[in-house]
């Protein structure tokens, strides 16, 4: 049994087919990369697993139970946790209380501020943040902002993490020092994720397995090499074949 699966997923809004009958499925412990074009249907996918929607047809399984129908605070705190593709923490609380919030209103529903604050100091210091807890967080720059959403993310303590683009805009040293953080998330805290991301040096270098969306069709998974070198991919979406 994977631990989280789809089958034959599609959402349609009016008119428009966003997801077709897309199956996929990820393995406990795995880095599973996602990539597409803008308007592939990978954070529609992203917002299907999480119940920001629901799917027009087919259904999810995450860790053996159907989370289509529940609601994105369930489905939280059953242990699926995400980040979203544009940040948006609570902007005039301090970095500190930004990462308590998933403490108390997560997996863990700690009862006491002081617990969660405890915890999230933790998390702050997983992430290269502790020294960033006590200012606002519209203080930070763009790729401390990244690393917020990643320990709000984590604070719900999930078993798998769905990061959305946390790596767009960030320049080629802090893409170095995300990679580095989203491979110690998997090896340190046992945390599976799967990844959007259209930095292909990224998905390449950290994913055990990528899958590939088209218009709302998935038309390709495999290794890094295999997509790489797959001609349906190159020419949907990679445009040359990416050395290795």
């Amino acid at each position: 049994m994977s631990l989280l699966e789809g089958f034959q997923v599609s959402k349609n809004f009016g008119g428009l087919k966003a997801l077709y009958d897309v199956d996929f499925a990820v393995e406990q412990g795995e880095i599973v990369g996602l990539i597409g074009a803008n308007g592939a249907g990978k954070t529609t996918l992203f917002n299907v697993i999480s119940g920001v929607y629901g799917p027009s047809s087919g259904h999810i399984r995450f860790k053996g139970e159907n989370i289509t129908r529940l609601k994105p605070h369930q489905i939280c705190q059953k242990g699926l946790g995400r980040t979203f593709q544009v940040v948006k923490p609570f902007l005039n609380m301090t970095v500190l209380r930004n990462v308590s919030v998933g403490k108390l209103f997560g997996r863990d529903r700690l009862r006491h501020r002081k617990d969660a604050e405890r915890d999230a100091q933790q998390i702050l210091e997983f992430v290269g943040l502790s020294e960033k807890a006590d200012i606002p967080a519209k203080e930070l720059t763009l790729a401390h902002r990244k690393r917020l959403e990643i320990a709000r993310a984590l604070a719900t303590n999930p078993e798998l993490l769905l990061l959305d683009e946390v790596l767009a805009g960030l320049t080629p040293t802090e893409t170095d020092e995300a990679m580095v953080l989203i491979r110690e998330i998997r090896e340190s805290l046992g945390v599976t994720v799967l990844m959007v991301e259209h930095v292909m040096k990224a998905v390449i270098g950290v994913s055990g397995r990528i899958f590939v969306l088209h218009y709302g069709e998935k038309i390709a998974e495999g290794t890094p090499q295999e997509i790489a070198e797959n001609p349906t991919v190159i020419e949907a979406y990679l445009g040359e074949r990416i050395e290795l």
